[in-house]
């Protein structure tokens, strides 16, 4: 086996290694008393462990409207329990969001979960990586 071959035998080894670190998430959020702000709270867990002591921070974007519907990034602060973050969300409109959430700390990472947020709140429809 010639070099290039070697190396890629030992990428498709590590692929599902790659695959288990993967930090996964979840999101619930209920309306805070005022039109379009919601207060969120984010479960995140890499290899089923929560992922906790992270610093997370929480950017929002409209897809079906890029640049034209969207939230700077904020930072979420701990949640009550391992692996929740708490944030809290002022969009421009109900309808689906493009939540990109970035992690950095003793986990780097970032992921999209894909939300629909209407008057009961915003829920996970689609993770994206």
């Amino acid at each position: 086996m010639n070099a290039p071959h070697k190396i890629l035998a030992a990428l498709a080894l590590l692929a599902p290694l790659a695959t288990l670190a993967q930090t996964r998430g979840d999101m619930q959020c209920k309306p805070a008393g005022k039109d379009l702000i919601y207060d969120c709270v984010f479960r995140l867990a890499r290899t089923d462990q929560p992922v906790s002591g992270a610093q997370l921070t929480v950017a929002a974007e409209m897809p079906s409207m890029p640049g034209e519907h969207r939230q700077k990034s904020i930072k979420a602060r701990p949640g009550k329990g391992p692996g929740e973050y708490m944030a809290r969300l002022d969009l421009d409109m109900l309808g689906e969001w493009d939540l990109k959430l970035r992690l950095s700390g003793p986990v780097r990472d970032q992921l999209v979960l894909h939300c629909q947020f209407d008057e009961r709140g915003g829920r996970v429809i689609r993770r994206a990586k």
